[in-house]
């Protein structure tokens, strides 16, 4: 189905274009289910359990040698850093912004590597590895593979991937999925939501408020929704994880390496949700790293480290007919990238 209003307040919502909705006749839809993925999850219900799991599906993926782990300063990937072969090499994302400090997780991860004897290699993110113009700027290069708009996640995956593929790796190892499947999202699943409730906290950014031609789009969550409520934890292990997992293989499958990450092949439907709101997050996860790093408090949470507030800061905001003047104003830097990206999207699909 041609739709372009669609399209374009399903990304701005989503960071994803939900169905099969096409943004004109000569550009397809970017699917929202990955083949690479099975449809079909394990059940989690213990801290051993998960470890089981993990140190099969480990030495499934890296016993070639061919295998490199993008690794954070957080719990997650520090786990798959212990279970990873001595001698592995971890990637780790460093965003820079000349003269301002922003968040370094490069630090932690070096720490993990000395701890578990991997090669550490540090990949920097730059402004300009968004803005650049040329026809083969990641930016560029990871639109024309997705036919869509891309998640602010993707540049820096991308050009992580495209290291490993030079460094002679086939496949690149994240610990993506933790977050969605084991309860780590604590903010979502800190009370009962109502559709209504949940559309407007969950949506990253309302269509009216940018676009001038709109949809406020809620069949992602309807599958989810009994008698006006939603199952949180359910819509973010399903529907969330899809819409995750399809920037993650856009950017790999761009470069040219494999995405593959053991948290997305399991599940814990038995999420104990009461614990979660108690301030006991992801707790399966944090029992476990526990478990593999006893004298190493657990860190904070952090996103995947993008400095869009400061990158953005200037920004004078969407200049195309399709947006209303001025929409950036009171906006998060990341809600910003959403609507520069869309834009620039329509500018290079000439749209």
């Amino acid at each position: 189905m041609t739709d372009k209003v669609y399209a374009m307040s399903s990304f701005l919502q989503f960071r994803a274009v939900y169905g099969k909705v096409r943004f004109s006749d000569t550009i397809g839809y970017p699917t929202t289910k990955h083949p690479g993925f099975p449809g079909v999850t394990k059940n989690i219900t213990s801290s051993r359990e998960l470890y089981s799991e993990l140190v099969s599906f480990m030495h499934t993926f890296t016993s070639d040698g061919k295998t490199a782990l993008a690794l954070s300063g957080g719990i997650d990937s520090a786990i798959l850093a212990k279970l990873m072969p001595k001698g592995s090499v971890a990637y780790t994302f460093k965003c820079v912004v000349p003269g301002v400090e922003v968040v370094d997780e490069s630090i932690r991860a070096r720490e993990i590597c000395e701890e578990n004897e991997l090669e550490h290699r540090v990949v920097e993110i730059y402004w300009e590895d968004y803005c650049r113009a040329d026809s083969m700027s990641p930016v560029r290069q990871l639109i024309k593979h997705k036919n869509a708009p891309i998640h602010s996640i993707e540049v820096q995956i991308y050009k992580a991937a495209c290291k490993a593929k030079n460094d002679g790796f086939d496949r690149l190892l994240f610990a993506e999925g933790a977050d969605a499947k084991f309860g780590g999202l604590d903010s979502l699943l800190s009370k009962d939501f109502t559709i209504g409730d949940f559309v407007e906290r969950y949506s990253f950014v309302m269509p009216y408020k940018v676009l001038k031609e709109y949809r406020v789009i809620t069949e992602p969550f309807l599958p989810y929704t009994v008698e006006g409520m939603v199952n949180v934890h359910q819509f973010l292990q399903q529907q969330f994880s899809w819409e995750y997992q399809n920037s993650y293989f856009n950017a790999c499958e761009t470069a040219g390496v494999e995405f593959c990450s053991p948290y997305c092949y399991y599940e814990h439907t038995a999420l104990d949700i009461k614990r979660v709101r108690s301030g006991d997050s992801k707790y399966v996860v944090r029992e476990l790293y526990n478990l593999l790093f006893p004298n190493d408090p657990a860190p904070p949470k952090t996103p995947m480290p993008r400095p869009m507030d400061e990158w953005f800061e200037k920004w004078e905001g969407p200049k195309r007919p399709e947006f209303w003047e001025n929409c950036h104003v009171n906006m998060t830097g990341d809600q910003k990238y959403y609507i520069w990206i869309l834009e620039r999207f329509l500018e290079d699909m000439g749209l």
